[in-house]
């Protein structure tokens, strides 16, 4: 837990229970957005650990913190829901543990703008969240159905019978005209729907007043040309920022692989960077060379172009026993580019 703590203190600049819980598998990112959503009564049933065990995690965070010297701050923990209610960590609700898992642990080295900004977005309010859902369902209010849901109680409602009914749906295709209609709305929900292979909420656009609707559509028509160039220079300038990193990441895989041929790594560092794959090379640590990360990519290179393990998944053997199969392999070889070529 330790290592996981060190990692996100280095990224972040702070520590928080449950990004802990879920950097060491405690918890997964979609069990705890249902409970941002207001669709678990508490986090503890999304975890997959015993309570005593929970506890001696938390205890073991505060001493670690401690001695590391961190600054303790207690964050607002708010639900997804209509009536904005604080979210609940246990089951019992024992008031010193709900209070440890709000505690997030801050380096005492941040400036205090880095701090404001830190504090302003870990107490930050949630947005409101609408689902569209994958089946058939009941509103818990009118016993009737609809196209999205609300959740309020833990239960299911249709949008009429939380006042909602009144909103227009905007797919998520324009980014500016998105921002814009949510901005001039007074009341608006973010739409988020199950991706089942990916097992997380993904955005699908937002709901929104409909004069407001029109009125974001005027300021994006009016200005469409200025947001065209400015598209094209912040295009230009990713691609040159993105060329700088790949350079860089092949630059950290030669160090920490020096036996790795030089074309291998550039391949490497260009397929883990591509933007938007949601591969590791995209991830925080990439991005800040972290150690483990460049490794990763390197590992997910080697088993994917040299070992069969393409081929175990495609004739049905599950993900983990194929890992297992080819992992001598995958360790021979880094153990050989871990030694200077010849």
């Amino acid at each position: 837990m330790a290592d996981a703590a060190e990692g996100l203190l280095q990224q972040t600049g702070s520590v928080s229970p449950i990004e802990i819980f879920l950097s060491i598998g405690w918890l997964r990112r979609p069990r705890v957005d249902e409970w941002r959503q207001g669709r678990l009564l508490h986090l503890e049933a999304a975890l997959s650990v015993r309570p005593d065990k929970i506890s001696t995690a938390l205890q073991a965070l505060r001493a670690w913190a401690e001695r590391t010297g961190l600054e303790p701050s207690q964050t607002a923990y708010i639900a997804a829901t209509r009536d904005r209610r604080p979210l609940r960590f246990t089951a019992s609700g024992d008031e010193e543990r709900e209070q440890a898992y709000r505690t997030h642990w801050i380096s005492p080295g941040l400036s205090p703008a880095q701090r404001e900004r830190l504090s302003a977005k870990q107490n930050k309010a949630p947005d409101l969240v609408a689902i569209l859902p994958l089946k058939e369902w009941t509103c818990a209010g009118c016993h009737g159905t609809g196209e999205f849901l609300v959740m309020e109680d833990a239960a299911p409602h249709c949008l009429a019978c939380a006042d909602m009914d009144h909103l227009v749906f905007l797919p998520a295709d324009d980014a500016a005209l998105s921002r814009r209609a949510k901005k001039e709305s007074g009341l608006s929900a973010v739409v988020m729907r199950l991706n089942r292979r990916r097992k997380r909420y993904e955005r699908r656009g937002v709901l929104v007043e409909e004069a407001a609707l029109e009125r974001a559509e005027e300021r994006c028509l009016a200005d469409e040309d200025a947001r065209a160039r400015r598209r094209e220079r912040d295009r230009d300038r990713r691609e040159r920022l993105d060329v700088v990193f790949q350079r860089r990441l092949a630059a950290e895989i030669l160090r920490l692989f020096p036996g790795c041929p030089h074309a291998r790594a550039e391949e490497i560092a260009r397929h883990a960077a591509v933007r938007g794959s949601g591969r590791v090379g995209r991830s925080a640590a990439a991005q800040a060379l972290d150690e483990n990360a460049v490794t990763l990519a390197v590992v997910a290179s080697v088993r994917h172009l040299d070992t069969d393990y393409d081929a175990r998944l495609m004739s049905g053997v599950p993900r983990q026993d194929a890992r297992a199969a080819i992992r001598a392999t995958v360790d021979t070889i880094l153990d050989r580019w871990r030694r200077p070529a010849r």
